[in-house]
C-alpha cells in the first residue's frame, strides 16, 4: 500500500551555494514574526485567564516536556534556575503546577502541570488552533501548502541552529 505521507521537503546540501536574503525577504519574515506573536499573545488575552506570558511559557514548556527537573525547564526557556523557581512559586500557588522530587534524589525539584494547568494550556492552544484555521482559511489550498512547506524548512533551520542559540533546546515556548 502506498504511503499517504507527503514527500519530504528537499534540503540544500552543505556544499550547495547559499545567497544572502535581501531586505524585502527579511522584512516579510519580520512581519510574519509579529503576526504569529500577535496570535500567541491574543490567545493569552482570550483564553489565558490572566496568566502572564512569562508564566504561560513555563506552562507550555511543561506541556511539551512533561514532569521534569526544574533545571531542565530553565534550560528549555533559556532562564536562570532562580527565575524558574519564582515563576513556579506563582504557578503552584494558583494551582497550575505541582512541585515534586525525584525518588532517588529528593534535592532535585521536579515540576509538573496539574489537571488545572493542563486544562489552561489546552484552552490557549485550542484558541490558537481556531484562530490559525480562520486565518489560513483566507488562503487558497496551494498557498497554504506552500506556506506550510516553507515554515517546515524554516523550523528545521532554526532547530538546526540551536547550538548557536543561547537556548540549548532551540526555539523557546511561546
Amino acid at each position: 500500500m502506498e504511503s499517504m505521507r507527503p514527500d519530504p521537503i528537499p534540503t540544500e546540501s552543505a556544499a550547495s551555494p547559499r545567497s544572502t536574503p535581501d531586505s524585502a525577504q527579511v522584512q516579510v519574515f519580520q512581519q510574519a514574526t509579529r503576526d504569529l506573536i500577535g496570535i500567541a499573545l491574543r490567545s493569552l488575552e482570550e483564553a489565558g485567564d490572566g496568566v502572564p506570558l512569562s508564566q504561560m511559557r513555563l506552562l507550555l514548556a511543561l506541556w511539551d516536556l512533561g514532569r521534569c527537573p526544574s533545571s531542565q525547564v530553565a534550560a528549555a526557556l533559556g532562564l536562570a534556575a532562580s527565575s524558574v523557581t519564582r515563576l513556579a512559586d506563582r504557578l503552584a500557588a494558583s494551582g497550575l503546577l505541582e512541585r515534586g522530587s525525584l525518588p532517588d534524589s529528593r534535592r532535585v525539584v521536579t515540576l509538573e502541570l496539574t489537571a488545572l494547568g493542563r486544562e489552561q494550556v489546552a484552552r490557549v492552544l485550542e484558541w490558537r488552533e481556531q484562530e490559525l484555521k480562520r486565518v489560513l482559511g483566507a488562503l487558497s489550498p496551494q498557498q497554504r501548502a506552500a506556506t506550510a512547506d516553507g515554515l517546515r524548512c524554516l523550523h528545521r533551520a532554526v532547530a538546526g541552529d540551536a547550538g548557536a542559540s543561547p537556548f540549548a533546546a532551540g526555539p523557546v515556548p511561546l
